[in-house]
C-alpha cells in the first residue's frame, strides 16, 4: 500500500483545487455550476456507499468516486473561504483540509495506486469475499482484511459488505487466509493457518454476517 504516493497525489490535488479557488473569478458561470453541483453529487454518493456498506463490483470505480468526493469537498471549502470575513473563513478552511492527510482518509484512496484489483472468491449463496492485504510500517506489522460482501442476484454491479475479518501476521500466515460460510446460521469463520514456527492448527474467528 503506497501511502507515500497517496500523499503526494492528495498534496497536488489540493494544490489543483488552491489554484481554481484563485482564479475561481474568472471561471464561466456555467461551469462554476456544474462543478458545484458535481462535488455535491460525488460527496453525496460516497456519503451513502460508507453510510449503507453498498458499493459497486469495481473496486477502481469505488476508489475513483472516493476521489472525487474528496475533490470535491475540498473545492467547496475552499470557495467557503472567499467568503466574508477572510479572517474567520479561510482559518477554518485550512483546519477542515488538515483531516483529509489522516491514514483513515489516506489508505482507502492508496487503493487507486495498486496493480490490480482483489481476486473474487465465491462462497455460495450470492456471498464472496476478497482478501485486502496492508501494511503498518510504523508498528513493523503486516495483515490482510477479509472482505465478505452480497452479490445480489437482480444488480450485478453493486455489493453489500456484511463483515471484515482481520488477522495480522503476529497471530498467523495471513496471507494464506480463507472463509467458510454458513449462511443458514447467518455466520462467517476466518480462518489463518499458524506458521512453521508455531504449533499446528489455525487462528479462526467466528462473526456474525450483518
Amino acid at each position: 500500500m503506497n501511502i507515500p504516493l497517496t500523499s503526494a497525489a492528495l498534496a497536488l490535488l489540493t494544490v489543483a483545487m488552491f489554484l481554481l479557488r484563485i482564479f475561481w473569478s474568472r471561471v464561466p458561470p456555467r461551469l462554476k455550476s456544474i462543478l458545484i453541483r458535481a462535488s455535491i453529487a460525488m460527496i453525496v454518493l460516497h456519503g451513502l456507499f460508507v453510510a449503507t456498506k453498498w458499493t459497486t463490483t469495481s473496486d477502481r470505480l469505488n476508489v475513483l468516486i472516493n476521489w472525487l468526493a474528496i475533490a470535491g469537498y475540498e473545492l467547496l471549502v475552499l470557495l467557503f473561504s472567499r467568503l466574508p470575513p477572510r479572517w474567520l473563513t479561510l482559518p477554518s478552511a485550512i483546519i477542515l483540509l488538515i483531516p483529509l492527510f489522516a491514514s483513515s482518509i489516506l489508505v482507502p484512496l492508496a487503493h487507486l495506486f495498486e496493480p490490480g484489483s482483489h481476486a473474487e472468491v465465491s462462497l455460495g449463496d450470492h456471498l464472496f469475499y476478497e482478501v485486502s492485504p496492508w501494511s503498518n510500517v510504523g508498528g513493523g506489522n503486516i495483515g490482510v482484511d477479509v472482505l465478505i460482501y452480497y452479490h445480489p442476484p437482480f444488480a450485478p454491479f453493486i455489493r453489500h459488505k456484511v463483515q471484515v475479518i482481520p488477522f495480522n501476521d503476529h497471530e498467523c500466515n495471513s496471507i494464506a487466509t480463507s472463509v467458510i460460510a454458513f449462511p443458514a446460521k447467518k455466520t462467517v469463520l476466518g480462518r489463518c493457518p499458524n506458521w512453521p514456527s508455531q504449533p499446528a492448527g489455525t487462528r479462526d474467528k467466528l462473526l456474525p454476517l450483518r
